[in-house]
């Protein structure tokens, strides 16, 4: 029976779709405070009566959102009951993230304030309609050729092996190091730590 089963491979996020409210607050939230361009309008195709807007997060991918003029903005925080959608993150810079409290604060949205997450900073606040938005900044780029997820699954296992509760910085330097070591040639025999001093 196993042989007949087959995965399903995912390759990405290709889209996100939200319920939104009238048009005008969608595209004063993702583009007038999240800076994404609005790249493309159409009507829903499954139900005429809301638009369909479609924003560019920075990477390519799509958020998309259902607007309808009679939905009225409503700021009540979104379910977090099982199945429901907790909080959305999306990826900024370093330099975007050392700005955002005061970028925030200028607009007057209330915010968690920044989040040490060991191998990410995070800042969390609602959109209009009280959805969870948290904009998260990795401490670390990957190796040339690799991905964040291969540092963090390299970080995890030191973590793991060393006993530490969280993933630290240390970790994702060691990991770094590993995955350079594993991956990029060099003439030296020995390539470990030394000190010339």
């Amino acid at each position: 029976m196993t042989d007949k089963i087959r995965k399903i491979q995912t390759q990405g996020v290709h889209h996100i779709t939200l319920m939104g409210a009238d048009r005008q607050t969608s595209i004063d939230f993702w583009e007038g405070t999240l800076g994404m361009p609005f790249i493309f309008d159409q009507p829903n195709l499954d139900n005429p009566k809301e638009g369909h807007l479609y924003f560019d997060p920075g990477d390519g991918r799509l958020i998309t959102i259902f607007s309808n003029e009679d939905r009225k903005v409503d700021s009540t925080r979104t379910s977090t009951e099982a199945g429901a959608v907790h909080h959305i993150a999306f990826n900024i810079s370093q330099a975007t993230f050392r700005q955002t409290v005061t970028r925030l604060d200028a607009r007057g949205i209330k915010h968690s304030g920044p989040k040490d997450r060991g191998f990410m900073d995070s800042i969390y606040f609602e959109d209009p309609l009280g959805l969870l938005i948290e904009l998260a900044s990795y401490r670390f780029e990957p190796p040339e050729g690799h991905r964040h997820a291969e540092v963090m699954i390299e970080a995890h296992k030191l973590r793991v092996a060393r006993g530490d509760y969280n993933i630290k910085e240390e970790h994702l330097a060691d990991a770094i190091e590993l995955i350079v070591e594993r991956s990029q040639l060099s003439l030296s025999d020995d390539r470990s730590p030394k000190n010339p001093f």
